[in-house]
């Protein structure tokens, strides 16, 4: 599936308005005059230049390329399926990664996703244990990323 570069345009500018509106609220450093908030200003600065390019150049090639191409993959349902399966997983960790905890979520969906793919169970479920212990050491003890607990905040190490 191919887009024209002016939605991706527009979807980098209203990202860029979220992102610099948000860093806006950050705290004031006492005695300085830039703080926390003037990188993702910086940052916000460049996805608008860029976005307002995208657009540019996605409006100078209307008349030769359309919107939005839809590729042959789209015409097997198993691709489409597969699409909505990595979509809804997103948005299941986004809703229940809090009350179950990251293991419990990135197990179950990395298994959904495996089997999907055509491994067995077994080895699905194998794969992503390990892959999950990998990621969760990395990020919780190495990065100092706070994943949540959920379920399993009793018997948290």
């Amino acid at each position: 599936m191919r887009f024209n570069d002016s939605i991706f345009g527009l979807i980098l500018i209203a990202f860029a308005i979220a992102e610099i509106s948000y860093a806006l609220t950050f705290p004031r450093l006492h005695g300085q005059d830039y703080g926390p908030d003037l990188f993702p200003i910086i940052i916000g600065a460049g996805l608008l230049l860029f976005g307002g390019i995208l657009i540019a150049r996605g409006w100078a090639q209307r008349a030769t390329q359309p919107m939005v191409v839809v590729g042959d993959w789209a015409q097997d349902r198993g691709n489409v399926v597969n699409v909505i399966i990595l979509l809804g997983s997103v948005a299941f960790y986004i809703l229940f990664s809090t009350w179950l905890g990251f293991i419990p979520t990135a197990l179950l969906i990395q298994t959904v996703l495996l089997v999907r793919l055509g491994s067995s169970l077994v080895a699905s479920v194998i794969i992503a244990a390990i892959s999950t212990m990998v990621i969760h050491t990395l990020f919780a003890k190495l990065l100092l990323v706070p994943l949540p607990w959920g379920l399993l905040l009793p018997v948290a190490w």
